[in-house]
């Protein structure tokens, strides 16, 4: 029994799971060959370790490190500024180039997708572990740096799959093999287990991805909720979570996050933070047309302890001076003088549908109307001469000094050599590579 096969099908269905390997990163070593070879970390705007090279994860660097710690263990450490723009440009050449072989690709962050070749073995003459094989020589050679990919019936194995062999690993896994990969797996290490519910299962015993597979469904159904039931299911290589090819049209939630450097205990400065986050996140709402019913505000001090409070609406809404007013006290509890802060953030909670917002019997109909065509006016000159160019007198000292690039002088070689014909605002939808701007 403990030796039997989880599933008998060898790819009932075959679903890719592709993960580039330290990404933004790689995308500095890839526009600049020079640094191939050699650690580089990313985040220098913000202070911290974003994004590390292997060479540099081989000296001891990790994500979140502060740049004075890794330059004490890693004096030789090249340390960029993000530039999001590239890595964002490269991602879309990413997903263009697994496209080729599948329309069914979901882009699930700026560094990884699932993409679904079922059924593509007649119509592309080759096996799926081929198909997988051309698309990571695909990947490699045409984005100059390597990708790591699983093969599998679900997307969860998947998962599991491409992280099997870093960097630059392709892991096969059929379905009469699963049970060997998850013997060996710890089970937080499954995609979608996190510390509470691995502390649950590790109460009944359960220590494996093996051990949690091998459940009967009658305890499944008893102690565990439908996420992790369909966890279950596709570790024991049943497909019940589908490749999302969609794009996305509404949201649960919407999260904005601001870190500056260097650290400030200035009250105003730090409202002016949140506000901008708040502003940001209204925005993104409006676009999807859905307005919150709450918020989370919370503050990060340069120690990386964080206090938040929630705050709930009495009616919806996607405006931000209404949010920033309803959220000021919550601020006002939260902040400590005598404490460096590192970044602010809001989660806009409970979105709804803007047309589906009750409204109630005391006229505020009439002010949410009049909102609406002041924002709509707001958004069209925002599409039309940047995001930023109005913004309200709360987010004023945010815009006055970023707290990043601005006051520092560190800017991405994107942003310090513009194309020909480019703006700060307007750019065209090419990255740069060393030697294309002199």
């Amino acid at each position: 029994m403990e030796n039997s096969p989880l599933a008998i099908g060898t790819f009932p269905r075959a679903i890719l799971h592709i993960d580039g390997d330290a990404f933004f990163a790689s995308c500095e070593q890839s526009r600049n060959p020079a640094l191939k070879g050699k650690p580089v970390v990313t985040g220098k705007e913000r202070g911290i370790a974003a994004s590390m090279s292997y060479e540099a994860k081989a000296r001891g660097v990790a994500r979140g490190m502060r740049i004075f710690e890794i330059k004490k263990i890693c004096p030789e450490d090249i340390i960029l500024p993000s530039d999001y723009e590239t890595y964002s440009l490269l991602s879309k050449r990413f997903f263009s180039i697994v496209r080729r072989y599948t329309p069914d690709v979901e882009e699930y962050s700026i560094d990884e997708c699932f993409a679904d070749l079922t059924g593509l073995q007649r119509p592309l003459r080759m096996s799926y572990a081929q198909i997988a094989e051309q698309i990571k020589r695909d990947l490699d050679l045409e984005l100059g740096f390597t990708f790591s990919i699983g093969l599998a019936p679900t997307k969860v194995v998947a998962k599991i799959g491409s992280k099997w062999k870093k960097p630059s690993g392709l892991t096969v896994i059929p379905g009469k093999d699963i049970h060997l990969y998850l013997a060996k797996l710890p089970v937080e290490k499954v995609w979608g287990i996190g510390h509470q519910t691995t502390a649950l299962l590790n109460k009944y015993g359960i220590r494996t991805a093996l051990d949690f597979a091998r459940k009967s469904k009658e305890w499944i159904e008893k102690k565990m909720i439908k996420p992790f039931k369909e966890i279950w299911e596709e570790l024991n290589g049943r497909s019940v979570l589908a490749v999302d090819t969609k794009e996305k049209e509404s949201y649960q939630s919407i999260q904005k996050v601001k870190t500056f450097t260097p650290p400030s205990n200035d009250e105003r400065f730090i409202f002016a933070q949140l506000s901008k986050n708040i502003e940001n996140a209204c925005i993104k709402a409006r676009r999807y047309r859905q307005a919150a019913r709450g918020a989370v505000i919370f503050l990060r001090t340069q120690d990386f302890r964080d206090s938040g409070l929630e705050t709930r609406f009495s009616r919806a809404t996607a405006f931000p001076n209404e949010v920033i007013k309803i959220i000021e006290p919550a601020f006002k509890e939260l902040f400590k003088r005598n404490r460096q802060y590192r970044s602010t953030g809001v989660i806009l909670l409970n979105l709804e549908n803007q047309e589906n917002s009750q409204m109630d019997l005391f006229g505020s109909h009439l002010i949410v109307e009049k909102m609406t065509r002041l924002y709509e006016g707001v958004d069209k000159i925002k599409e039309k001469y940047g995001k930023h160019t109005l913004f309200l007198g709360s987010s004023f000292s945010a815009h006055r000094f970023s707290g990043h690039e601005g006051d520092r002088g560190i800017a991405p070689a994107r942003k310090a050599a513009l194309f020909k014909g480019e703006t700060k605002r307007k750019r065209l939808a090419i990255p740069m590579f060393l030697g294309e701007v002199n």
